[in-house]
């Protein structure tokens, strides 16, 4: 066959996108498709995008380059380095099979075919499909547990052959969620949480709140040096960084040492609220576990959420501090946080913090709290990158 017959490059199915009504999957598919260009594209790798209704070719002489760029990107389930005939018939296919089976399956290796077809492409029965394709591999069938598998896609708009299926990151494109604030600490749980509503479709906005000159600015690095990770995520990135000693200080001076770390918490989201507002962000996440200490059990939980009225996102607060290491190891992230820094909620409220703090305590507390005030200033001088 023929060269010009078929395409190498990279076959790509989507999960649940596909289980969306036909204009919103359309849309999905589009963002989808505009993030594999953005990530191929800075990578310098040549190819060109064959879309279709549940699959995505990318045809490049660059695959081994671009396989790694793939796995990072969500809205993908699963991917593989594939052939992919446009407009041969299936005896043209069959006959590429015979002549080129030798290559992928040794004389004492077993094979299975794995086939799937859209409807009403051909009249023929399926097993008759599968038998045309495999009567001339001279090799021994092993349906249930083959040594080689052979995936063969017939589809309206070509077939697709290939070995391996390898998985991809899951979840929705970046950008078909809306955008969302996450307040990132430095530490090793709010990247993780960042990363998983990412997964979700949301475009991240970050914010950082910091004690400069109070501390060190080695906080402020660890943000951007975790930022830099992200971009593998994500395209773009604007991170806020928000100076919060003066709103320390206060509360320091106005409030009993157990409230400190609540009413620093409050006064955190609202800033972080207007900000969020600003950035037509619809929700704002933090990477909370519950239980994980004492601002995140429940009744503390409900009196930090108290402060705000947009929605406040935990996508980690239901998993173990093995199970957030792991992830963070996954995605890159985990050595940047573990380096040593001044959190600035912690140097200005040792231990011991309440368990279970009261509203009407920290009500009461906050109205010696010039809150407006602060929240204003503290905005007004933010550092703001874009990467």
């Amino acid at each position: 066959m023929n060269k010009k017959e078929f395409k190498e490059g990279i076959l790509i199915a989507f999960g649940e996108i596909f289980l969306k009504s036909e204009g919103v999957r359309k849309l999905f598919q589009k963002k989808l498709e505009k993030n594999i260009c953005f990530f191929l594209d800075k990578k310098g790798i040549d190819f060109k995008i064959d879309p279709s209704r549940e699959r995505i070719f990318i045809s490049t002489k660059e695959v081994d380059k671009a396989m790694p760029e793939i796995r990072k990107i969500f809205g993908i389930v699963w991917f593989a380095k594939s052939s992919y005939f446009p407009e041969i018939g299936l005896e043209e296919f069959s006959t590429f099979i015979d002549e080129n089976y030798e290559k992928w399956i040794k004389k004492d290796e077993t094979f299975g075919i794995r086939f799937r077809m859209e409807k009403n492409i051909l009249k023929e029965d399926r097993d008759d499909i599968i038998k045309r394709i495999a009567k001339n591999i001279k090799r021994k069938v092993d349906l249930t547990n083959p040594q080689i598998e052979i995936f063969v896609e017939i589809r309206r708009e070509g077939t697709f052959l290939y070995f391996k299926k390898q998985k991809g990151a899951g979840g929705f494109p970046i950008g078909s969620s809306g955008r969302i604030l996450s307040l990132l600490s430095g530490g090793i749980d709010s990247p993780v949480a960042s990363y998983l509503i990412a997964k979700r479709g949301a475009e991240n906005v970050w914010l950082n709140f910091h004690s400069v000159p109070l501390t060190s600015k080695q906080g402020i690095e660890k943000i951007k040096e975790l930022a830099k990770v992200f971009l593998n995520y994500q395209p773009n990135l604007k991170v806020y960084f928000v100076p919060f000693y003066k709103a320390q200080l206060e509360i320091k001076e106005k409030a009993p040492l157990k409230y400190r770390i609540l009413l620093y918490r409050r006064l955190m989201l609202r800033i972080a609220e207007e900000i969020a507002e600003r950035e037509n962000c619809q929700a704002i996440v933090t990477g909370d576990s519950l239980g994980q200490v004492a601002s995140q059990t429940l009744p503390n939980i409900n009196i930090i959420q108290d402060a705000i009225d947009m929605p406040l996102l935990r996508p980690l607060i239901g998993q173990d501090k093995e199970e957030i290491i792991e992830l963070a190891r996954t995605i890159g992230t985990f050595e940047i946080s573990i380096e040593p820094y001044e959190d600035c909620c912690s140097v200005f409220a040792p231990k011991p913090q309440t368990a279970a703090g009261k509203l009407e305590t920290i009500k009461e507390l906050e109205k010696s709290i010039e809150s407006v005030k602060i929240i204003k200033e503290a905005i007004e001088a933010s550092e703001i990158i874009e990467n």
